[in-house]
């Protein structure tokens, strides 16, 4: 563009414009929705005249902040009638919040189906820092979206505190309804790395309230390099959730649907996505037979095909992948005699995740987590219980086992 049509365009912008020009988003923070329990389930998630207060962990700071809410799976609108940002303080006390608009209005209605963004929001969030969401639900909700294992207390209480410092007769929640993604902005370029996978990048097993989980050690390695600041991470893991297929069994609706079925939302719409860890596959093999049925049997090939598609669909995007071998599992099966055939198939996975040319990068957590003397189990240090789950110590194992070299590019 010519120098004079240049600076003819830029004093001729409108503020909006000029705004949009600046605003770089990045995620600092994510969670997968999954549908809801049915309103005539046991445990519908319902709300009745209350405030959500939703906890959740920075990954990089910026001066600028909006949020995302969804209510992806409902057939019904959802109305936020007050919202709040705030740093948090001890238990479900907040500091130095704000109030959260949606295009100019501190009510939004979310249609079925869809997301909403509130409007940026001047404040400097650090990172590695618990903030807080606070949303209003009028009347009876039940919101269309949420994330079941949060590893996090949250709270709730009756009637509009979202701009309350400590909640009146606030009671725990371990769920984050609506809320699935915080956005920063900054003064630098950032990048976004999307964790997609299950319960072990979920953090299934980790400490509550520790934020333990490897993304989130990956997190705070990346804050300690000089170079690596920039980078985010967010957490896309949903327990239970396959490559090939929906969730399956009591918890079905937990589990999610398939991640070749949900990359376009929790991976490409992430804001400043750059990088995917693809980190998935153990619940492909382990699942036909026990929560889910035997026709949903797969193979080697099967769960690499899977793989290769969604590597194939983030490089369309221009982004890079780094896929992930498969932990270990022996001693976790109901059914021990399926041990022999489901751990050949998860070698022959992890041996193509180490060997592949189609991926950007790769990453051993099996080996990270693995006990020399018996490579098919987790080493017991690092075993939470069930054979099958990382504990802490675990997943810092996994994280420290990442080449962050990956994320420069």
């Amino acid at each position: 563009m010519p120098l004079a049509l240049a600076v003819l365009t830029l004093l001729t912008a409108t503020p909006a414009q000029v705004r949009r020009q600046t605003l770089h988003w990045t995620g600092t923070w994510a969670a997968a929705p999954c549908a809801p329990p049915a309103a005539d389930s046991k445990a519908p998630l319902v709300f009745h005249d209350e405030t959500l207060r939703l906890v959740v962990h920075t990954s990089i700071g910026g001066d600028t902040v909006r949020v995302r809410l969804s209510n992806t799976f409902s057939g019904e609108p959802v109305t936020v009638a007050a919202a709040n940002f705030a740093l948090r303080g001890e238990g479900n006390a907040i500091r130095a919040g704000a109030a959260l608009l949606f295009s100019g209005r501190a009510t939004v209605t979310i249609p079925a189906g869809a997301n909403v963004l509130s409007d940026p929001v001047p404040m400097a969030v650090p990172a590695l820092t618990d903030v807080a969401v606070s949303l209003y639900l009028p009347g009876e909700s039940h919101p269309g979206a949420v994330h079941y294992d949060t590893r996090q207390t949250n709270y709730a209480a009756a009637g509009d505190q979202t701009a309350a410092t400590t909640l009146q007769n606030g009671h725990p929640l371990e769920r984050w309804p609506l809320l699935t993604a915080v956005e920063v902005s900054g003064t630098a370029p950032q990048a976004a790395i999307v964790a997609l996978g299950s319960s072990t990048t979920d953090g299934a097993h980790s400490s509550m309230d520790a934020n333990h989980r490897w993304p989130d050690y990956l997190a705070t390695r990346l804050q300690a390099d000089a170079r690596l600041r920039n980078r985010s991470v967010l957490n896309e893991g949903i327990g239970g959730n396959r490559v090939l297929h929906d969730g399956r069994g009591p918890s079905g609706l937990a589990f999610g649907v398939s991640a070749s079925a949900r990359f376009d939302r929790d991976v490409l719409s992430q804001a400043g996505v750059r990088y995917v860890v693809l980190f998935e596959g153990g619940n492909d093999i382990n699942h036909p037979g026990d929560s889910a049925p035997l026709s949903e049997t797969i193979t080697a090939d099967d769960l690499i095909t899977g793989y290769r598609q969604i590597i194939a669909r983030a490089h369309e995007h221009g982004l890079y992948v780094v896929v992930a071998t498969i932990t270990p599992f022996e001693g976790s099966l109901k059914h021990a005699d399926l041990q022999p055939a489901h751990e050949n198939i998860r070698a022959a996975v992890n041996r193509w995740v180490l060997s592949n040319t189609e991926a950007d990068g790769s990453i051993d957590f099996a080996h990270a987590v693995a006990d020399p003397a018996d490579p098919a189990r987790i080493l017991p240090r690092f075993d939470s219980g069930d054979h099958l789950h990382p504990n802490d110590a675990g997943y810092k194992a996994m994280a420290d086992a990442i080449n962050l070299a990956l994320f420069i590019r």
